[in-house]
Formats: C-alpha cells, structure tokens, sequence
C-alpha cells in the first residue's frame, strides 16, 4: 500500500468536522524532530517557525494544563518556571490555564480559563492569533486543537510532553524543561537579529480582565469587562 501524502495543517477555519490529520497522513515527529503544517522538520527548524509565529500574529497566548499547573511530580516546578520564562519573552503575552478538563457549564468565563469542549470560546472572545498548549494530556489535546483548526484562524503550537500533536501547526514532542528554554532562545535570538514583534517590545505578561480583578482583590463578574 502506497503511503499517504501529508496534507497541510494550518489555520482555519476549515469547516465543520475537519478530518483528523492522522487519516490525512500526518505522522508524529522522533525525538530531536519537530512537525510544522503536518511535515517532520528538524527540532531547530520547528524552534524557528514557533518563535517566528508567537512574535508575529496578534494576541499570543500560553494555555498551560494539568501537567504543569500542578506540582504532582518530579520535574514538573522546573519546566512550569521555564514556562513562565517563555512567556515573558512574548510581548503582549497571555497566559490562560487548562486547569482541568471537566465540562463547564452552563457557560466558560472566556477570560478566566480555557476548557477542551470549547476551546473555540476562549479563542474567539480573546481574539487569539497564537497560541501554545504545554501540559495538557494528549487525548484532549487532540480533540481540542481539532476543534481550533475548525473554528478558527489560530496558529497552534504544543510543547508536548509525549510524541506529540498532529493537529497542532507546530509541535515539539518529548518537551522538557530544556525544550522550553529552547524555544526561549530562539526568541531571544531572533529579536536580537532584529524580528520587530508585532506588540513591541515591553516585556511582561499581559492579564486578562479576571486576573487583573484577582489581583486586586476584587470579585470577577463574567461580563464586567477590562
């Protein structure tokens, strides 16, 4: 049987029920190889296109799970600071946790969390253009960036602590720590060789309006605004 030729994997929306980049034949990147738009790449080449596309669409966002938010293993404290670490080097960055994957309803708080049956809700109320998935277990995260390329222009790219995503843009598979500071360096790289990113060049993360109230020690009113 002849081997299927890759189709291209990237942003939509592309229309109701797309099908799974898997049945398209996309095949998931070795350690040490990186999957750009549904073809292995070396690690590097992915470094290069996630930096380039967090520092050059609008409204990057960081969608940190379970794996990272909670400190249930050895490992996971490190690469939650490289994490953070990342984000700082976005400008205009978000960051909007994963926290669990129980259903919410009657309706998401776009704004406070972002949930895997409707991913699309946050993306859309949030305007993102960007986003990364970085500790978020492989069979939701499938779903979830299946539904994103459905629904949305978002470019996606996850940090995948197993073998990766192939619905995703961009994906690194068997990420670490060291595989997120990685992608730090690149950063850091390509505004040093003078890539103007398109939120400037302030750093620090940018809050969104319940974690602006949170932090003020205020009560978030889904709907209030920031």
């Amino acid at each position: 049987m002849a081997e299927m030729d890759p189709c291209s994997i990237g942003p939509g929306p592309a229309g109701l029920l797309p099908p799974s980049a898997a049945s398209c034949g996309v095949v998931l990147p070795r350690k040490g190889e990186g999957l750009v738009e549904g073809r292995i790449v070396g690690e590097q080449a992915a470094l290069e296109v996630m930096a380039r596309e967090l520092l050059t669409r609008k409204h990057p966002t960081v969608f940190p799970g379970p794996l990272v938010l909670w400190d249930w293993r050895d490992g996971v404290s490190p690469k939650a600071a490289a994490v953070l670490e990342l984000a700082e080097e976005i400008p205009g960055v978000q960051i909007i946790p994963m926290p669990d994957y129980r259903p919410i309803y009657p309706k998401i708080d776009p704004e406070a969390v972002i949930n895997p049956c409707h991913p699309n809700l946050t993306i859309w109320h949030n305007k993102i253009e960007v986003c990364v998935f970085v500790g978020v277990h492989c069979h939701y995260a499938n779903i979830t960036l299946r539904m994103i390329r459905a629904g949305t222009n978002c470019y996606t790219v996850t940090l995948c602590h197993s073998a990766g995503h192939e619905d995703s843009m961009a994906s690194l598979p068997f990420c670490g720590a060291e595989q997120v500071r990685a992608l730090t360096g690149t950063i850091r790289r390509l505004k040093r060789q003078g890539l103007r990113p398109l939120h400037g060049e302030a750093r620090g993360i940018r809050l969104t309006g319940a974690q602006q109230a949170v932090q003020e020690g205020l009560v978030w009113q889904h709907g209030d605004g920031a």
